[in-house]
């Protein structure tokens, strides 16, 4: 564990926004000088791209689907600020996550951190001609000025969104285009769209228990260069829950691990495969113990198989 003791100690919500508010109007978060080594976390390249992104980002469903509550919209923004002072970079939204996208619009503004994220949305509509729009009102709900990567949302109408995300990538419009799948459903018609279409990235459910995808679709990731993201590392806490009590093996030490998120997260990160995992929260804390997960040491093959087989037993 001795690369946890270099960090410096978890920050509180007073520790990390107090003095940074102490001179500001109440209205107005200032800026925040944010990492440029990614503060040592892991990385892993984009396929296609020179670009690398860490390897754990963070999602937006549900925590972030607070409305206009100025004190829960100030709680994601201090969340969002602590993920980028622990070098974090991918975000994902969707127009499906209610007021998700406003809230990280509400975060980027008062943080000015626009050029500090990798901004990762959906579109999600069953009529090809909605896209467009849709798109358009999500970036303006973020306030970029475009996006890294677009993806269908859980393959919604994915033939005529593809075709629009393909003529938006051409110009510039957006970096990336993909698609996503959760629960783990419909993995034999994801399998089909990605040997069919240039898709540059993928996001499924994958974690150390639900690793349907390990059979197929990873393996097929690698081969044709696609990256991929895994949802719901955690089953939406479940996971968390049913760990919770259980003692962590003692040899997780050997690989970094002190709670079971970041046993969880090192498992699903340490794939070859995987580009990125997208934990959701509304805690600083967190946030910090995520990232801290995308640190060496990562477990080799051998140790995968030890985690998967405990988990399993417990």
């Amino acid at each position: 564990m001795a690369h946890l003791t270099t960090l410096p100690p978890p920050l509180s919500r007073r520790r990390l926004l107090g003095g940074l508010l102490a001179a500001a109007a109440a209205t107005t978060l200032p800026a925040i000088a944010f990492p440029t080594q990614e503060a040592g976390l892991l990385t892993r390249a984009i396929p296609g791209s020179d670009e690398a992104l860490p390897r754990v980002g963070l999602g937006s469903w549900i925590t972030f689907n607070v409305g206009d509550d100025p004190e829960l919209l100030q709680s994601c923004t201090e969340v969002v600020a602590a993920f980028f002072a622990a070098g974090g970079r991918l975000i994902d939204s969707s127009p499906m996550y209610g007021s998700s996208q406003a809230t990280i619009g509400h975060a980027l503004s008062r943080l000015e951190a626009v050029d500090r994220v990798y901004a990762a949305d959906k579109v999600w509509t069953s009529r090809p001609a909605a896209g467009p729009p849709q798109i358009e009102a999500s970036r303006r709900a973020w306030g970029v000025p475009r996006f890294d990567l677009l993806q269908v949302h859980n393959l919604r109408g994915w033939e005529g969104h593809l075709e629009t995300l393909e003529a938006m990538k051409a110009p510039g419009e957006v970096r990336q285009l993909g698609i996503t799948t959760s629960h783990g459903r419909r993995h034999v018609e994801v399998e089909h769209i990605m040997r069919r279409m240039p898709l540059d990235s993928v996001q499924l459910t994958y974690n150390i228990v639900d690793r349907e995808a390990e059979q197929r679709l990873l393996p097929l990731a690698r081969e044709r260069g696609i990256g991929v993201i895994a949802n719901r590392p955690f089953q939406r806490k479940r996971l968390i829950r049913r760990l919770a009590g259980k003692p962590l093996p003692s040899w997780a030490a050997e690989i970094g691990a002190t709670t079971w998120a970041q046993f969880i997260l090192k498992f699903i990160i340490s794939h070859p495969a995987i580009t990125c995992a997208i934990p959701a929260t509304t805690r600083i804390d967190h946030v910090q113990e995520n990232l801290a997960a995308a640190r060496e040491p990562l477990p080799d093959e051998a140790m995968r198989r030890r985690m998967a087989d405990y988990v399993r037993g417990l």
